[in-house]
């Protein structure tokens, strides 16, 4: 076989391989619409790196409405106005970044980080953006925002090698995740932006700080309709 007949093979190749993939990812989008992933890219490593995996993925129902609001408030006020990017805060964050090049500073939703912690690895290659980007909009096309939040609860790492609100909730207040007090869940939100350097136990002046504003912000957003839709469900009862 000549060269110049084995060239069309190998593309014809790789476009198999791509459409293969392409719809393998479609169908996994659609199927996490109901079931919880296996496992992450973040969770594997996060085991294989030896601090461990401490995982449990809860239902909507068995979520504290604090820690829905608290994280709402902590990381994505917006979040159930936008379609997955928050354009405002993202040309803020690329204006402080040209000024100040050796401090970023992130802009992320609840859903941008929902595709980086479902799909995608940890970094700040273009790369990689460029992957969340796409999985943003597919999940905010398919899925529904409860669902999203859902997620979002249940995949993010919460303190070292500690994945999702209810093992949290185990961990620092041994208590069900939908136990969890405004201040409890507070403190959890307020570790969210670095969970391997900000500790929820024992609180640093910072966290503590921090949960404060989240509470104060928690009292305006929790009257939002919008909000109200997206985080009310039977857990009602822990809004204390």
């Amino acid at each position: 076989m000549t060269t110049k007949d084995l060239l069309p093979r190998l593309w014809l190749w790789i476009k198999k391989i791509f459409l293969f993939l392409f719809i393998a990812q479609f169908i996994y989008i659609i199927l996490l619409k109901w079931i919880n992933p296996p496992i992450t890219i973040t969770q594997f490593v996060s085991w294989i790196s030896g601090d461990g995996l401490k995982r449990d993925y809860i239902s909507n129902n068995s979520i504290s409405y604090n820690a829905k609001l608290a994280v709402i408030a902590s990381e994505d006020q917006l979040f159930t106005d936008h379609n997955g990017f928050d354009w405002k805060s993202i040309q803020k964050a690329m204006k402080y970044n040209e000024r100040k090049p050796g401090r970023i500073r992130g802009a992320s939703t609840i859903s941008q980080q929902v595709a980086k912690n479902v799909f995608l690895w940890q970094g700040r290659s273009w790369l990689r953006k460029g992957l969340e980007t796409y999985f943003t909009f597919m999940i905010e096309l398919i899925w529904s925002k409860k669902r999203i939040l859902q997620m979002y609860l249940n995949v993010s790492e919460m303190g070292t090698g500690i994945f999702g609100i209810e093992r949290a909730a185990n961990i620092y207040f041994n208590k069900p995740a939908l136990a969890l007090s405004r201040q409890e869940a507070a403190m959890i939100a307020a570790c969210l932006p670095s969970p391997k350097r900000f500790k929820v136990k024992p609180a640093s002046n910072y966290v503590m700080a921090r949960s404060r504003r989240i509470m104060q912000q928690m009292n305006f957003l929790q009257p939002d309709p919008d909000i109200q839709a997206v985080i009310n469900t039977a857990t009602r009862k822990s809004k204390i």
